[in-house]
C-alpha cells in the first residue's frame, strides 16, 4: 500500500473515532491529552461495553510471551499492568479510571500513600490488616522488603531501579542471597515498613506503584524461575503457564475484596494465548466469533488492519486508542565508533524521515511526530521543537555533518527492532540510506527484545525502542534514559545509547533536588534540549495504543499510566454465559 493510501486511511480513522460511538461510556478528560494531543484525539477516556458481570473467561490474544512476570524484573508497561492488576499488589497503585484520573494514586497494600519525615528522606507505610497470599498465609512488611532486596540481584536483571537510585546504603548491594540485607529498609513489625533514602524524594509514593514494591515470601522465591510462577497476592493465581504458548489464571480464593479498592476481578478465568500472528489476532477479534467474542488484543492493531476496522461501524466502536504516553526513538551506541562522534549522531537525527516512520506506525490517527525526548503530557502541553528539523528530514544538513565527521560516503551498521516493528525499521533503513548509511535490520521476538538490547557487549549499534514515564514527572524519564551511572553490562534498561556525560548527570542531580515543581519542570525541559543537542538518541514518534476488544467485552479502557494498555483491574464480560462459554 503506498504512503498516500495509508495516510488517508489513518486520517479517516482519526476522524471517525474523534466523533465517538454509541454504546461507549466516559468521555474526554480536560486539558491536553497524553503525548501532547488535543482532547478530541481518538479514544481518550473511552470505556467500552458498560459494567461487566461477574464470571466467564476473558481471553487475551497475544503474539508474544511476557518479558517478565517476576515483580523484581517486571518493567515493561503491558507486563506491569497485567502483573500488578491481576497477580500481585503493591504498596500504592493507580486508580482504575479512564483519562486523567488514571494518573492519581490510591493505597493498595498500604493504608495510605505513605508518611514522610526527615524532609522526605524517610517514608513509612503501614500495611492493611487481613492481607493474604494464595495459600492463605499473611502478607507481611518483611515480604515487601525481601522483594525490594532481591531486585538488586545480578541474577534478576531488567527491573525498575528506583530502589538502587534512592535507598541509602544501596551502593554495591547485590541482593539477599548471601544473607545480606539493606539497613535502609526497616520492618519494625509485620505491618510496618520504613524506607530511608539517601536524598529527599517527595515523589517516592509514585515509585511504590512499581512491581519492586510487591511482596514476595522468601519461602517461595525460586530465583530466576520465579518468572514462571509468581506467588499471588492479587485476585488471581497461576493455574498453568506453558511459556510462549498459554497462561491460565484462576481466582485466588484468599484475595479479600474488602481490602482492595481497585481490582474488581470480574472474570472467573483469564487465559492468555501466545505466539499468534498479529494480523491473525486482528482478524479474530474483528470477527468476534465464538470464544473470540470474549477476547481482547494484547498488542496494537496493525496498520494494515485499519481498513477492516473502518468498513464496519460496530467494529470501529470496539477500538480503543488511548495515548501510549511513550516516546519511540532510535538510540545510538555512543561508546562505539562511528556513533561515538556527535556529528555522526546528529546526522542520523537530521536524516530520519519521521513522517514516513509515523506512517509505518499507523499514521496520524495512531501517533504524533516527536519533536523532543519527553512527551508533552509530562508538562501538560505539547512538546517543544528545539532542533527545528523538518518532519521529513534535512538531507543536506545530514550529509554536511557526515562529511565533517570524515564519513562522506556513509558506512554500514545494524538496527535491532521488535519483530512487530519491521515496517518501522524499513522506514528508518530508507531514511538513513539517503545519506549513505547502510542499515541491516535484525528482528527479535518481543518477549526477548529487552533482554537482547540490554546485553551491552553483543547488541547492535542502533536500537529502536521507547520510554514511558512511570508517572508524570521529568524525573522518571531523562535520568532513566540518559544517566550513565546506572548502565549495566547485562539487563541494561532505558539508557540504550550508553550515554555518559558528567555535566548531564550533575544537572540531573541538581534538578532532582529542587523543591519547586514548576522550576523543576522548566529545568527538565531545558535539559531535554541540551541532551538532544548531544544526540545520543533521535526521538521519532509518540504513539497511541490501538486495541480491539470482542463484542462480549465490557469495562475496557486504555489506562494512561500503563501506556494506553487495557486496565485489567476492571475489565470483564457483558454476558459470562455468552458466546464461547
Amino acid at each position: 500500500m503506498d504512503l498516500r493510501t495509508r495516510t488517508s486511511l489513518a486520517a479517516a480513522l482519526a476522524a471517525a473515532l474523534a466523533l465517538g460511538t454509541a454504546g461507549c461510556l466516559g468521555g474526554t478528560h480536560a486539558g491536553s491529552a497524553p503525548g501532547g494531543r488535543s482532547p478530541a484525539a481518538a479514544g481518550t477516556g473511552t470505556v467500552i461495553g458498560g459494567t461487566p458481570q461477574k464470571g466467564g473467561t476473558l481471553t487475551v490474544l497475544s503474539n508474544q510471551d511476557f518479558t517478565h512476570l517476576d515483580p523484581a524484573r517486571n518493567w515493561v508497561m503491558g507486563d506491569m499492568d497485567f502483573g500488578t492488576r491481576l497477580l500481585y499488589r503493591t504498596l500504592v497503585t493507580y486508580k482504575a479510571e479512564p483519562g486523567a484520573k488514571g494518573g492519581e494514586l490510591t493505597p493498595d497494600l498500604a493504608e495510605d500513600l505513605g508518611v514522610p519525615s526527615d524532609g522526605a528522606k524517610t517514608w513509612t507505610f503501614r500495611l492493611k490488616a487481613g492481607l493474604r497470599y494464595e495459600d492463605g498465609s499473611p502478607i507481611t512488611a518483611q515480604d515487601v522488603k525481601y522483594n525490594v532486596e532481591r531486585s538488586f540481584s545480578p541474577d534478576l536483571p531488567g527491573g525498575p531501579d528506583y530502589a538502587a537510585r534512592y535507598l541509602a546504603g544501596a551502593e554495591g548491594y547485590r541482593g539477599p542471597a548471601r544473607g545480606e540485607h539493606l539497613d535502609s529498609v526497616k520492618t519494625p513489625d509485620e505491618r510496618t515498613i520504613v524506607f530511608e533514602l539517601r536524598k529527599p524524594f517527595a515523589e517516592f509514593p509514585h515509585a511504590t506503584v512499581l512491581p519492586t514494591f510487591a511482596p514476595v515470601p522468601r519461602s517461595h522465591d525460586t530465583g530466576s524461575q520465579y518468572d514462571s510462577r509468581p506467588f499471588s497476592s492479587g485476585p488471581y493465581k497461576i493455574d498453568a503457564y506453558d511459556r510462549g504458548k498459554q497462561l491460565t489464571l484462576v481466582r485466588n480464593p484468599h484475595w479479600e475484596p474488602a481490602t482492595d479498592g481497585v481490582r474488581k476481578a470480574y472474570p472467573d478465568r483469564v487465559v492468555v494465548m501466545m505466539g499468534l500472528r498479529a494480523n491473525q489476532i486482528d482478524d479474530r477479534i474483528i470477527a468476534a466469533s465464538g470464544a473470540d467474542a470474549s477476547a481482547v488484543s494484547w498488542g496494537k492493531l496493525r496498520p494494515e488492519s485499519t481498513p477492516k476496522v473502518l468498513t464496519k461501524s460496530d467494529v470501529r466502536a470496539r477500538l480503543l486508542s488511548e495515548s501510549s504516553n511513550c516516546t519511540e526513538m532510535v538510540q545510538m551506541h555512543t561508546g562505539r565508533a562511528p556513533f561515538d562522534d556527535v556529528k555522526v549522531r546528529r546526522a542520523v537525527q537530521y536524516a530520519l524521515d519521521r513522517e514516513a516512520i509515523l506512517t509505518a506506525s499507523g499514521g496520524p490517527a495512531l501517533g504524533d511526530i516527536a519533536t523532543a525526548l519527553m512527551p508533552g503530557s509530562i508538562f501538560g502541553g505539547r512538546q517543544p521543537d528545539t532542533l527545528g528539523i523538518p518532519a521529513t528530514g534535512d538531507i543536506g544538513k545530514a550529509k554536511q555533518l557526515l562529511e565533517e565527521a570524515g564519513k562522506p560516503e556513509g558506512f554500514a551498521t545494524s538496527l535491532t527492532v521488535s519483530n512487530g516493528d519491521k515496517g518501522v525499521a524499513e522506514a528508518v533503513q530508507q531514511s538513513l540510506g539517503r545519506i549513505g548509511i547502510k542499515v541491516t535490520i535484525e528482528t527479535v521476538d518481543p518477549s526477548a527484545f529487552y533482554d537482547t538490547i540490554g546485553d551491552t557487549k553483543s547488541r547492535t549499534d542502533l536500537v529502536y525502542t521507547g520510554w514511558c514515564p512511570d508517572y508524570l514527572s521529568g524525573s522518571t524519564f531523562l535520568p532513566f534514559v540518559f544517566d550513565g551511572r546506572y548502565i549495566k553490562e547485562k539487563g541494561n534498561s532505558g539508557n540504550h545509547s550508553l550515554f555518559r556525560d558528567e555535566a548531564t548527570m550533575k544537572r540531573m542531580d541538581e534538578i532532582a533536588a529542587m523543591t519547586d515543581t514548576g522550576q523543576a519542570d522548566r529545568a527538565w525541559q531545558e535539559l531535554d534540549g541540551q541532551i538532544l543537542a548531544q544526540a545520543p538518541a533521535a526521538p521519532v514518534v509518540i504513539e497511541r495504543m490501538p486495541l480491539l476488544v470482542g463484542t462480549n467485552v465490557a469495562g475496557a479502557f486504555g489506562h494512561t499510566s500503563f501506556g494506553g494498555q487495557i486496565d485489567y483491574a476492571t475489565i470483564g464480560l457483558k454476558n459470562p454465559e455468552g458466546a464461547g462459554h
